[in-house]
């Protein structure tokens, strides 16, 4: 899934590797000797190795939890990486054994992306592009909005007394103000990945691929396209490049929607890194990777321009 450069020689707690080895030793696709095995950095709700054989290297990707919390639906998560797989958009799936709760798909042999990657305008267009391929693909199981998610995971925060940043629920009367200038165009849904930082974007060396379909489901196609200039905190100009790059000329009502719903983006997975913060086994700051996020929400709220989004994207161009 990931380069060479990005293999860790940090081993996984050891009773990651056992679960590694037990599922190895059951799995047909991976049987081979000599095998080797490298753990990969990254994964926030995945343990996720590099497995070769003389006969394919793969990825194996080991599940931190059921993923119930977090909305993570893992045969639904199968189910839609064989359709993303289908489409061109993504590597193959080699194997999926809920027992172990692992799916192993194909190594593609390339680079992952980082934020800066993105912030060069070449790679936003290759963006758009991979983006276009998957939404052609086959329709996912199920559907994912971001409103529905966010209350999901305010009510568990709540239930359990998880953190809530300042001000977090005095801002839930802007967010019905977003829905509703949203629901004036509502647009036709397509099969979205919905959660494409920079690092599940592949480049290899001739096109980018796409990859982790935890949050997948059919989704508003600007969703898709504003949660991309989120997770990357990229320009405003590379928003509309996207957008642009994505639809073939320039709508200026796409754009502000795809602006929204990434600030919608900003604001739902802070939520996210609230329940990960209290419940997750990866040694991980989820709690500030949380809150940076929530910081820059709060400045587009708090924005003059904001009211002037909102009417954008209530219009047709």
């Amino acid at each position: 899934m990931t380069s060479a450069d990005h293999e860790s020689s940090t081993t996984a707690p050891p009773h990651v590797v056992a679960r590694l080895h037990d599922l190895l030793d059951d799995l047909p696709a991976l049987s081979g000797t000599p095998r080797t095995i490298s753990a990969l950095e990254g994964g926030l709700t995945n343990f996720n190795f590099k497995v070769s054989t003389p006969e394919r290297t793969a990825v194996v990707r080991l599940s931190s939890s059921d993923g119930d919390l977090l909305a993570i639906d893992r045969d639904a998560e199968h189910v839609n990486s064989l359709r993303a797989a289908e489409s061109g958009a993504a590597p193959a799936v080699l194997a999926y054994r809920p027992d172990h709760q692992a799916l192993v798909v194909a190594w593609l042999d390339g680079t992952t992306l980082t934020a800066q990657d993105l912030h060069d305008e070449r790679n936003v267009v290759r963006a758009a592009a991979v983006c276009r391929q998957l939404h052609s693909g086959p329709r996912f199981v199920g559907d994912f909005d971001m409103f529905e998610v966010q209350r999901r995971y305010l009510a568990i925060v709540q239930d359990r007394g998880y953190r809530l940043p300042p001000r977090y629920l005095d801002l839930l009367p802007e967010v019905d103000r977003i829905a509703d200038a949203l629901a004036v165009r509502m647009e036709p849904t397509v099969p979205c990945n919905n959660d494409l930082l920079a690092a599940n974007f592949i480049d290899d060396g001739s096109r980018l691929w796409v990859i982790d379909y935890e949050y997948a489901g059919n989704n508003d196609p600007c969703f898709e396209l504003g949660n991309i200039w989120s997770e990357s905190d990229l320009p405003l100009d590379h928003l509309a490049l996207l957008v642009d790059s994505y639809y073939g000329v320039h709508l200026r009502h796409k754009v502000a929607r795809a602006r929204l719903l990434g600030l919608m983006a900003k604001y739902g997975w802070t939520l996210w890194a609230s329940i990960q913060a209290a419940v997750s086994p990866i040694e991980f700051d989820f709690w500030s990777w949380g809150m940076e996020k929530y910081d820059r929400a709060l400045e587009e709220f708090d924005s003059r321009g904001f009211p002037l989004l909102i009417d954008e994207a209530r219009r047709a161009d």
